[in-house]
Protein backbone atom coordinates (compact mmCIF):
# COMPACT_ATOMS: atom_id res chain seq x y z
CA UNK A 1 0.00 0.00 0.00
CA UNK A 2 1.35 3.45 -0.88
CA UNK A 3 2.04 5.96 1.93
CA UNK A 4 -0.77 8.16 0.66
CA UNK A 5 -3.31 5.34 0.83
CA UNK A 6 -2.04 4.29 4.24
CA UNK A 7 -2.85 7.75 5.56
CA UNK A 8 -6.47 7.63 4.40
CA UNK A 9 -7.90 5.72 7.42
CA UNK A 10 -6.26 8.11 9.90
CA UNK A 11 -7.43 11.14 7.87
CA UNK A 12 -10.99 9.76 7.89
CA UNK A 13 -10.85 9.24 11.66
CA UNK A 14 -9.63 12.77 12.30
CA UNK A 15 -12.16 14.28 9.88
CA UNK A 16 -15.02 12.42 11.56
CA UNK A 17 -13.97 13.70 14.95
CA UNK A 18 -13.61 17.25 13.63
CA UNK A 19 -17.15 17.11 12.24
CA UNK A 20 -18.54 15.99 15.59
CA UNK A 21 -16.76 18.84 17.39
CA UNK A 22 -17.96 21.43 14.86
CA UNK A 23 -21.57 20.33 15.33
CA UNK A 24 -21.22 20.42 19.14
CA UNK A 25 -19.56 23.84 19.02
CA UNK A 26 -22.24 25.37 16.82
CA UNK A 27 -24.88 24.23 19.30
CA UNK A 28 -22.88 25.42 22.32
CA UNK A 29 -22.37 28.92 20.93
CA UNK A 30 -26.12 29.42 20.77
CA UNK A 31 -26.64 28.29 24.38
CA UNK A 32 -26.06 29.59 27.89
CA UNK A 33 -23.41 28.42 30.34
CA UNK A 34 -25.31 25.32 31.45
CA UNK A 35 -26.28 23.95 28.04
CA UNK A 36 -22.90 24.86 26.59
CA UNK A 37 -21.20 23.00 29.42
CA UNK A 38 -23.36 19.92 28.96
CA UNK A 39 -22.48 19.86 25.26
CA UNK A 40 -18.80 20.38 26.03
CA UNK A 41 -18.73 17.39 28.37
CA UNK A 42 -20.30 14.95 25.94
CA UNK A 43 -17.70 12.43 24.72
CA UNK A 44 -17.16 14.28 21.44
CA UNK A 45 -13.42 13.58 21.41
CA UNK A 46 -13.02 10.62 23.77
CA UNK A 47 -15.91 8.69 22.21
CA UNK A 48 -14.51 8.65 18.66
CA UNK A 49 -11.04 7.93 20.05
CA UNK A 50 -12.36 4.78 21.74
CA UNK A 51 -14.30 3.73 18.66
CA UNK A 52 -11.15 3.97 16.59
CA UNK A 53 -9.05 2.23 19.25
CA UNK A 54 -11.63 -0.58 19.32
CA UNK A 55 -11.01 -1.21 15.63
CA UNK A 56 -7.38 -2.07 16.36
CA UNK A 57 -7.29 -3.46 19.92
CA UNK A 58 -8.78 -6.18 22.07
CA UNK A 59 -11.52 -5.87 24.68
CA UNK A 60 -8.91 -6.23 27.44
CA UNK A 61 -6.96 -3.27 26.06
CA UNK A 62 -10.10 -1.13 25.83
CA UNK A 63 -11.17 -2.01 29.37
CA UNK A 64 -7.73 -1.23 30.78
CA UNK A 65 -7.53 2.05 28.86
CA UNK A 66 -11.00 2.97 30.16
CA UNK A 67 -9.82 2.56 33.76
CA UNK A 68 -6.96 4.94 32.93
CA UNK A 69 -9.46 7.37 31.38
CA UNK A 70 -11.63 7.04 34.48
CA UNK A 71 -8.78 7.96 36.82
CA UNK A 72 -7.69 10.69 34.36
CA UNK A 73 -10.78 12.60 35.40
CA UNK A 74 -9.01 13.46 38.64
CA UNK A 75 -6.65 15.80 36.76
CA UNK A 76 -9.54 16.83 34.49
CA UNK A 77 -11.56 17.97 37.49
CA UNK A 78 -8.55 19.76 38.94
CA UNK A 79 -7.92 21.39 35.54
CA UNK A 80 -11.46 22.77 35.51
CA UNK A 81 -11.36 23.98 39.11
CA UNK A 82 -7.93 25.59 38.67
CA UNK A 83 -9.18 27.45 35.60
CA UNK A 84 -12.37 28.63 37.31
CA UNK A 85 -10.36 30.07 40.18
CA UNK A 86 -7.64 31.62 38.00
CA UNK A 87 -10.04 33.15 35.46
CA UNK A 88 -11.69 35.32 38.11
CA UNK A 89 -8.59 37.54 38.23
CA UNK A 90 -6.25 36.64 35.39
CA UNK A 91 -6.18 36.79 31.61
CA UNK A 92 -6.28 33.93 29.15
CA UNK A 93 -2.57 33.08 29.18
CA UNK A 94 -2.18 32.92 32.96
CA UNK A 95 -5.52 31.13 33.43
CA UNK A 96 -4.88 28.49 30.76
CA UNK A 97 -1.31 27.86 31.89
CA UNK A 98 -2.43 27.54 35.51
CA UNK A 99 -5.07 24.98 34.53
CA UNK A 100 -2.65 23.03 32.33
CA UNK A 101 0.02 22.99 35.04
CA UNK A 102 -2.55 21.69 37.53
CA UNK A 103 -3.63 19.00 35.05
CA UNK A 104 -0.05 17.93 34.37
CA UNK A 105 0.94 17.68 38.03
CA UNK A 106 -2.24 15.82 38.97
CA UNK A 107 -1.76 13.54 35.96
CA UNK A 108 1.75 12.61 37.11
CA UNK A 109 0.38 11.67 40.53
CA UNK A 110 -2.45 9.64 39.00
CA UNK A 111 -0.06 7.79 36.69
CA UNK A 112 2.19 6.90 39.63
CA UNK A 113 -0.62 5.06 41.45
CA UNK A 114 -1.34 1.38 40.59
CA UNK A 115 -5.12 1.76 40.48
CA UNK A 116 -7.66 -0.98 41.03
CA UNK A 117 -11.35 -0.45 40.40
CA UNK A 118 -12.65 -0.14 43.96
CA UNK A 119 -10.21 2.47 45.31
CA UNK A 120 -10.36 4.33 42.00
CA UNK A 121 -14.15 4.71 42.24
CA UNK A 122 -13.91 6.16 45.76
CA UNK A 123 -11.07 8.59 45.03
CA UNK A 124 -12.22 9.77 41.59
CA UNK A 125 -15.77 10.60 42.60
CA UNK A 126 -14.63 12.18 45.88
CA UNK A 127 -12.28 14.51 43.99
CA UNK A 128 -14.85 15.37 41.32
CA UNK A 129 -17.67 16.07 43.74
CA UNK A 130 -15.31 18.19 45.80
CA UNK A 131 -14.39 20.20 42.70
CA UNK A 132 -18.08 20.62 41.82
CA UNK A 133 -18.80 21.96 45.30
CA UNK A 134 -15.84 24.36 45.31
CA UNK A 135 -16.70 25.79 41.88
CA UNK A 136 -20.46 26.04 42.42
CA UNK A 137 -20.47 29.73 43.41
CA UNK A 138 -19.10 30.72 39.98
CA UNK A 139 -21.62 28.85 37.81
CA UNK A 140 -23.90 31.81 37.09
CA UNK A 141 -21.84 34.66 35.62
CA UNK A 142 -23.63 36.50 32.81
CA UNK A 143 -22.10 36.17 29.35
CA UNK A 144 -22.05 39.14 26.93
CA UNK A 145 -22.94 38.66 23.31
CA UNK A 146 -19.88 37.96 21.18
CA UNK A 147 -19.36 37.69 17.45
CA UNK A 148 -17.81 34.44 16.27
CA UNK A 149 -14.61 34.82 14.28
CA UNK A 150 -14.09 32.73 11.17
CA UNK A 151 -11.28 30.63 12.67
CA UNK A 152 -12.89 29.79 16.04
CA UNK A 153 -14.63 26.57 15.04
CA UNK A 154 -11.82 25.28 12.78
CA UNK A 155 -9.32 25.88 15.60
CA UNK A 156 -11.35 23.76 18.02
CA UNK A 157 -11.83 21.02 15.44
CA UNK A 158 -8.11 20.91 14.65
CA UNK A 159 -7.20 20.65 18.34
CA UNK A 160 -9.50 17.71 18.95
CA UNK A 161 -8.68 15.94 15.69
CA UNK A 162 -4.95 16.28 16.39
CA UNK A 163 -5.34 14.67 19.81
CA UNK A 164 -7.33 11.78 18.35
CA UNK A 165 -4.71 11.27 15.65
CA UNK A 166 -1.92 11.21 18.22
CA UNK A 167 -3.75 8.78 20.52
CA UNK A 168 -4.72 6.40 17.71
CA UNK A 169 -1.28 6.30 16.08
CA UNK A 170 0.62 6.25 19.35
CA UNK A 171 -1.48 3.73 21.27
CA UNK A 172 0.78 0.84 20.28
CA UNK A 173 3.77 2.31 22.09
CA UNK A 174 2.05 4.48 24.70
CA UNK A 175 0.46 1.53 26.52
CA UNK A 176 -2.97 1.48 28.13
CA UNK A 177 -2.12 3.94 30.91
CA UNK A 178 -1.03 6.91 28.82
CA UNK A 179 -3.48 6.05 26.06
CA UNK A 180 -6.33 6.31 28.56
CA UNK A 181 -4.91 9.47 30.10
CA UNK A 182 -4.52 11.26 26.75
CA UNK A 183 -7.89 9.97 25.52
CA UNK A 184 -9.51 11.87 28.39
CA UNK A 185 -7.38 15.04 28.03
CA UNK A 186 -9.80 18.00 28.35
CA UNK A 187 -9.09 19.31 24.87
CA UNK A 188 -12.68 20.44 24.29
CA UNK A 189 -12.71 22.38 27.56
CA UNK A 190 -9.30 23.83 26.74
CA UNK A 191 -10.53 24.95 23.33
CA UNK A 192 -13.52 26.64 24.98
CA UNK A 193 -11.13 28.43 27.33
CA UNK A 194 -8.70 29.60 24.66
CA UNK A 195 -11.37 30.86 22.28
CA UNK A 196 -14.09 32.13 24.60
CA UNK A 197 -12.19 33.97 27.34
CA UNK A 198 -10.80 36.68 25.05
CA UNK A 199 -14.35 37.27 23.78
CA UNK A 200 -16.50 36.75 26.89
CA UNK A 201 -14.08 37.48 29.70
CA UNK A 202 -12.79 35.25 32.48
CA UNK A 203 -15.85 35.04 34.78
CA UNK A 204 -18.29 34.21 31.97
CA UNK A 205 -16.00 31.54 30.52
CA UNK A 206 -15.34 30.22 34.01
CA UNK A 207 -19.11 29.81 34.45
CA UNK A 208 -19.17 27.41 31.50
CA UNK A 209 -16.26 25.42 32.93
CA UNK A 210 -17.80 25.40 36.42
CA UNK A 211 -20.99 23.94 34.95
CA UNK A 212 -18.86 21.52 32.95
CA UNK A 213 -17.61 20.04 36.21
CA UNK A 214 -21.16 18.74 36.74
CA UNK A 215 -21.20 17.20 33.27
CA UNK A 216 -17.76 15.74 33.93
CA UNK A 217 -19.36 13.50 36.57
CA UNK A 218 -21.46 11.89 33.83
CA UNK A 219 -18.50 11.58 31.49
CA UNK A 220 -16.48 9.94 34.26
CA UNK A 221 -19.29 7.51 34.94
CA UNK A 222 -19.30 6.61 31.24
CA UNK A 223 -15.58 5.78 31.41
CA UNK A 224 -16.29 3.49 34.36
CA UNK A 225 -19.10 1.83 32.39
CA UNK A 226 -16.65 1.04 29.57
CA UNK A 227 -14.19 -0.48 32.02
CA UNK A 228 -16.82 -2.65 33.70
CA UNK A 229 -19.05 -3.59 30.76
CA UNK A 230 -16.65 -4.26 27.87
CA UNK A 231 -15.22 -7.49 29.38
CA UNK A 232 -18.76 -8.74 30.07
CA UNK A 233 -20.81 -7.44 27.13
CA UNK A 234 -18.18 -6.98 24.45
CA UNK A 235 -16.58 -3.88 23.00
CA UNK A 236 -19.42 -2.42 20.95
CA UNK A 237 -22.29 -3.00 23.44
CA UNK A 238 -20.06 -1.62 26.19
CA UNK A 239 -19.23 1.53 24.23
CA UNK A 240 -22.90 2.02 23.30
CA UNK A 241 -23.94 1.67 26.93
CA UNK A 242 -21.31 4.21 28.00
CA UNK A 243 -22.54 6.69 25.39
CA UNK A 244 -26.11 6.27 26.63
CA UNK A 245 -24.94 6.95 30.20
CA UNK A 246 -23.05 10.12 29.21
CA UNK A 247 -25.91 11.55 27.15
CA UNK A 248 -28.57 10.50 29.65
CA UNK A 249 -26.73 12.09 32.58
CA UNK A 250 -26.34 15.43 30.82
CA UNK A 251 -29.98 15.42 29.71
CA UNK A 252 -31.03 14.73 33.29
CA UNK A 253 -28.94 17.67 34.52
CA UNK A 254 -30.60 19.95 31.97
CA UNK A 255 -34.06 18.78 32.99
CA UNK A 256 -33.38 19.21 36.71
CA UNK A 257 -31.73 22.61 36.37
CA UNK A 258 -33.81 24.11 33.56
CA UNK A 259 -35.11 27.63 34.39
CA UNK A 260 -38.66 27.82 35.68
CA UNK A 261 -41.14 29.69 33.51
CA UNK A 262 -41.15 33.35 34.42
CA UNK A 263 -37.68 33.22 35.91
CA UNK A 264 -35.05 35.16 34.01
CA UNK A 265 -32.32 33.08 32.48
CA UNK A 266 -28.83 33.78 33.70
Amino acid sequence: MSPDLALLPLAAKMATTALIVVVATLAAERAGALLGAMIATLPTSTGPAYVFLALDHSADFIAAAALASFTANIPNGIFALAYVLAAQRHGIVASALTALAAWFLAGLVVQAVPWSTGPAVVVVFAVLLGCVALASRWRHAAAPLARRRWYDIPARAVMVASLVGFVVTGSAWLGTGFTGLLSAFPVVLLSFVIILQPRLGGPATAAIIANALVGLVGFTTACLVIHLSVPRLGVWPGLALALAVAVGFNLAVLLVRRPRRGVARR
